[in-house]
């Protein structure tokens, strides 16, 4: 008998126990104070909004967000930025996503002219691409001449929207399939170091025991309870993990930054 006969075939699986919240589009203040809440309790997205908050700071022009979700770096651009999301037509179905100002594509066609995008943004989507290299192609295809492209991707994360995601990136695997597109000044940083890794993976166990969707209702408030009490040492984790951003080291993280242009 197979030695791991007894471990589940995840060949089929469709749907994860648990699921945190989607992201909320920002309409209000208390948007913001729910954002904050989040990015706090979840370091991958803090991380992520950490990085994009010095990136986008000097942005200017037309910018295209690929795979916007519910738009969430969108306050983060200066007034003078022009801001257009587009995201796949199945967003909703597949991620929970549907922002009325958000120009959802059937195809590979996203109705961008060729050349006429001064920044792309693309945060943590690039796992949900079943083929990358035509991708990052169309990517590129956007972007003028000298265009900058600020790419984010997870590595140290649990597999999440189930099927739908399908690869983890490392330093490696960006340059080469961002080379091929024809990008230069590549630059791969990591958001997080083995400290802030360990804190998210507790973290994420307390957060499963809380969310977790078990269909036996005694089993499911037991680990709601456990869940609970343990909230004391989520928050310190948080801190922990937060402040452990400021510090690069060791080659684990919870993703990667990624900037590169196009050729002038």
């Amino acid at each position: 008998m197979s030695t791991h006969a007894n471990r589940r075939n995840l060949i089929g699986q469709r749907a994860e126990r648990f699921k945190p919240p989607v992201f909320r589009p920002r309409r209000s203040r208390w948007d913001d104070v729910l954002a904050g809440a989040r990015r706090f309790l979840d370091l991958q997205a803090g991380s992520a909004w950490r990085d994009m908050r010095a990136e986008l700071a000097t942005a200017s022009g037309s910018v295209l967000d690929v795979g916007c979700g519910a738009q969430v770096f969108r306050s983060l651009l200066p007034a003078t930025a022009r801001y257009r999301g587009i995201d796949t037509k199945d967003a909703k179905d597949r991620f929970g996503y549907e922002v009325p100002d958000t120009h959802y594509v059937e195809s590979d066609d996203w109705g961008i002219a060729p050349g006429s995008v001064d920044v792309v943004l693309c945060t943590e989507v690039l796992e949900h691409v079943e083929a990358p290299t035509p991708f990052i192609a169309t990517l590129a295809r956007c972007l003028r001449p000298g265009g900058r492209l600020v790419l984010t991707v997870p590595f140290a994360a649990r597999w999440h929207f189930i099927p739908y995601d399908y690869w983890r990136y490392t330093p490696s695997s960006l340059e080469i399939l961002l080379r091929q597109a024809g990008f230069d000044r590549i630059r791969v940083t990591a958001r997080g170091n083995p400290l802030t890794v360990a804190c998210y993976k507790g973290m994420a166990l307390g957060l499963t025991l809380l969310l977790d969707a078990d269909g036996n209702p005694l089993r499911r408030t037991a680990r709601r309870s456990l869940g609970i009490a343990l909230l004391p040492v989520l928050g310190l984790l948080a801190t922990i993990g937060t402040l452990s951003l400021r510090s690069d080291w060791g080659e684990d993280c919870l993703g990667y930054t990624v900037t590169a242009h196009r050729p002038g």
